[in-house]
């Protein structure tokens, strides 16, 4: 029965995704602020694609978090 429980809880542990998982940045060679959201303001003024993408490789790529989402 011990088991089954840590087993059960294992699952609904590792079945939730934590908040923020997934950011968004603009795809621009000057560009250096991630986002949480895609209607972020500061990305108001990105003329390239937006892409989404997780958090660690927005920071493997030297981005940091947007002032707008502290």
């Amino acid at each position: 029965m011990k088991k089954v429980l840590v087993l059960l809880l294992f699952f609904v542990i590792t079945s939730f995704k934590t908040v923020a998982d997934d950011v968004y940045i603009c795809d621009s060679k000057y560009a250096t602020k991630y986002h949480y959201s895609d209607t972020c303001r500061g990305l108001n003024a990105c003329k390239h694609e937006i892409v989404k993408l997780t958090v660690e490789k927005a920071k493997k790529r030297g981005f940091t978090l947007c002032g707008f989402e502290d």
